[in-house]
């Protein structure tokens, strides 16, 4: 049996390179890859090229690596963390805007092999016809998203749209088994599967390690094909939690 355990988060990491594109799941804070994104700041990697659904409202996993200067370009739909606009106009990062939809059917095309599609999301707006600004220069746009190829089916636009491979994938989850079977919890499910399919190489930050086998075939989210590395990284939750988050709350 393959087995995709490991014992050393950066020892593996280290592996992405210096301007990888990596594909991120989570939905907010929910599935968020936060120790795999803060061992990349902590292995001093640059350069990335992010896909992933939201930056998040702290600084920590992306949002640190925004701030440290560790993006050269986010691919997403909801950046809501209000410093990263900061970045994004100053032209320390580079932003491709992009639908919900969209993004979660070019992260699973890329990992089902699908070159491209259409769709209709975004058609007509500054995300298709090449007017959206991608980055900015001493506060003025300076490069601007290349405008989208347009058919029309049953009488509606529709713009292509091209699948996602990414040189990684960044996943959190619940459960796993050595194989790299994987299983989610409630709404980290959304993006991660996805991210994990797009991914070329992908990591598996896991809170519980299961044995080979403990996981129903029909329980499983994500098959351990789309799995290169599981790691364990979820410290246990403290017995005295409420006690000691009311103690603070009192401050």
């Amino acid at each position: 049996m393959i087995n995709k355990f490991r014992t050393d988060l950066h020892e593996d990491l280290d592996a992405v390179w210096d301007g990888a594109s990596i594909a991120v799941g989570g939905f907010g804070s929910s599935g968020r890859p936060d120790a795999l994104l803060n061992a990349l700041s902590d292995l001093g990697k640059t350069d990335l090229h992010l896909y992933v659904n939201n930056v998040g409202d702290d600084f920590t996993g992306i949002g640190r690596l925004v701030m440290e200067g560790r993006v050269r370009r986010l691919t997403a739909s909801f950046p809501v963390l209000p410093e990263f606009y900061d970045e994004y106009f100053a032209g320390r990062v580079e932003l491709e805007l992009i639908p919900q939809g969209t993004l979660a059917e070019r992260m699973r095309a890329g990992g089902a092999g699908v070159a491209a599609f259409y769709t209709p999301s975004g058609s007509g707006t500054m995300l298709a016809d090449g007017t959206f600004p991608a980055s900015y220069s001493e506060g003025q746009p300076e490069m601007l998203l290349p405008a989208k190829e347009e058919r029309v089916f049953d009488g509606r636009p529709h713009v292509l749209e091209y699948g996602i491979t990414a040189d990684f994938g960044l996943v959190k989850a619940q459960q796993a088994d050595p194989k790299g079977n994987v299983r989610f919890h409630l709404s980290a499910r959304n993006f991660n599967p996805l991210a994990a399919m797009s991914g070329r190489t992908t990591f598996v930050e896991v809170e519980r390690l299961v044995q080979a086998g403990d996981l129903d075939p029909d329980d499983i989210h994500l098959p351990g094909v789309f799995v290169d590395h599981v790691v364990m990284t979820a410290a246990p939750i403290p017995a005295d939690l409420p006690r000691r988050a009311a103690s603070l709350t009192k401050g």
